[in-house]
């Protein structure tokens, strides 16, 4: 690649649990400490989610805030990418599917962007797909994806568009072509999740080909697929994604102690590969990115 490469650590996500890995950060502090400990070995991106500190999924501000205001008050530099990705699963009950079942998240599309529109953060996830994923479905109807979109952009933030298959694509080009997102876009391929797109070269090299004209894109893999995925992104010219929340193991049948142990994998193998590491400023500067300041609390 001619630019500098940009990894991004996704620290602990919504999906992985305590049971899988005891090294999964859970609370505002361990969160925030594990993205730190990232940038030091080589990350320019930092993607948030929170938790309790009992380790189930939150979507409280405070949680949100206490991540942030650590992140923001650290002597390293780091890009901040929020989550939008909670409120949007749907389970459907056995006897009436019409009907939500116990764990349904499934809310509007307001209340999943309020954290951004108060810290506003740099980047935020935005996912566009809609399918089925683990015991759910997720989904991320064209209308909610739009008054997403406007919310976020009005707050100054830029979306990551989170793709898993080529119909997330499609919809990402007729948003693009309507006006409803800003172009360049930056968009994450994401590969390996059963029912989504394979993690194969020439999958993404496909989804690679049908992004708008002068995208930013990275790519991703899910479980035993995030290293691989890892070397194709970078040869297919892309950025590059680790973390806890994609994949709990430094290789077969080891448990990575840390989100740093990855990152410090991942920069291995692009330096090795031939590349460089994207700082975070160099990151702002491809992605087009600005700091802000919170909203008053």
């Amino acid at each position: 690649m001619a630019n500098p490469t940009i990894l991004t650590c996704a620290v602990t996500g919504n999906i992985t649990t305590l049971a899988q890995t005891p090294y999964l950060p859970v609370t505002p502090e361990q969160i925030a400490n594990a993205g730190l400990e990232a940038i030091r070995a080589g990350a320019a991106i930092i993607h948030v989610h929170v938790r309790h500190d009992d380790g189930r999924p939150s979507m409280e501000l405070k949680h949100y805030r206490e991540v942030v205001e650590r992140l923001r008050a650290a002597d390293e530099d780091v890009v901040i990418n929020l989550t939008t990705g909670p409120g949007q699963r749907f389970i459907p009950s056995e006897d009436n599917p019409s009907v939500a079942a116990p764990g349904t998240t499934l809310i509007r599309p307001e209340p999943r962007v309020t954290h951004i529109e108060a810290l506003r953060p740099e980047l935020c996830s935005l996912d566009f797909n809609t399918m089925f994923s683990g015991t759910s479905v997720v989904i991320n109807t064209p209308n909610n994806l739009s008054i997403m979109a406007e919310r976020i952009q009005a707050a100054g933030v830029r979306p990551e568009i989170e793709a898993f298959d080529s119909g997330d694509i499609q919809l990402l080009n007729d948003m693009v072509r309507q006006g409803k997102l800003e172009a360049p876009v930056f968009c994450q391929i994401v590969l390996g999740i059963r029912y989504g797109a394979i993690a194969t070269t020439e999958t993404l090299a496909y989804l690679r080909s049908l992004l708008p004209a002068g995208s930013n894109w990275g790519g991703c893999g899910v479980g035993r697929f995030e290293f691989p995925m890892l070397a194709q992104a970078w040869l297919l010219d892309g950025h590059v994604r680790v973390g806890l929340e994609d994949n709990i193991f430094l290789e077969k049948g080891v448990l990575a102690r840390s989100n740093t142990e990855l990152v410090e994998k991942a920069v291995r193998m692009v330096r090795d590969l031939g590349g460089t590491m994207a700082t975070p400023g160099e990151a702002r500067e491809i992605l087009g990115l600005k700091k802000q300041a919170p909203l008053p609390a």
